[in-house]
């Protein structure tokens, strides 16, 4: 009896070391990042989302986004999306919530997809018809190529996902 149980309590533990080794989210391979911007309009946004590295690799060949599928917009879990004020991104209104925040890629234009089911594992559980809203933005090359995938949010709403030769653009302002 003692035998059985001293070997319940080691596969227990070996079956706990997994989910350890991934709490402390800084030791993955694609660590985590956060912008937080309050912007002139007085809109606090928050981004959060893991970074991956290039390491050699192409878009869309080796490594997402691929054209035509949906993309978690990093790594990991889904990057999500949050505002305390409704807004608008690209004209379009957003109201104040989080989102995880999903990219379609297609040729050299971009869809930002922000889904009220914020917490989620990648694009595994996305469902379009949880989608808050679309809107198209514009594809950019960029010169030097991040390796680190990034975001940037300026307090004038300027903001863009810069990741390899790619920039996606958008422009975040107050609702009406």
């Amino acid at each position: 009896m003692k035998k059985l149980f001293t070997l319940l309590a080691v596969a227990l533990l070996v079956g706990t070391l997994p989910a350890l080794a991934q709490a402390d989210k800084h030791e993955r391979k694609s660590p985590p990042g956060e912008v937080t911007t309050t912007l002139n309009s007085g809109a606090t946004i928050s981004i959060n989302y893991s970074r991956p590295y290039l390491k050699g690799r192409t878009i869309g060949k080796d490594v997402e986004p691929r054209d035509g599928q949906v993309w978690r917009t990093g790594a990991n879990e889904a990057t999500t999306f949050e505002t305390d004020k409704a807004i608008r991104i690209n004209g379009k209104e957003l109201p104040a919530g989080k989102y995880a925040l999903f990219t379609l890629f297609q040729d050299k234009s971009v869809t930002l997809i922000f889904n009220k089911k914020w917490d989620q594992w990648g694009a595994d559980g996305y469902d379009m018809a949880d989608d808050q809203m679309r809107v198209q933005v514009k594809r950019y090359t960029q010169d030097p190529p991040a390796e680190q995938m990034t975001f940037e949010v300026k307090k004038d709403g300027e903001s863009a996902l810069l990741w390899g030769d790619v920039r996606v653009g958008f422009k975040i302002d107050p609702a009406k």
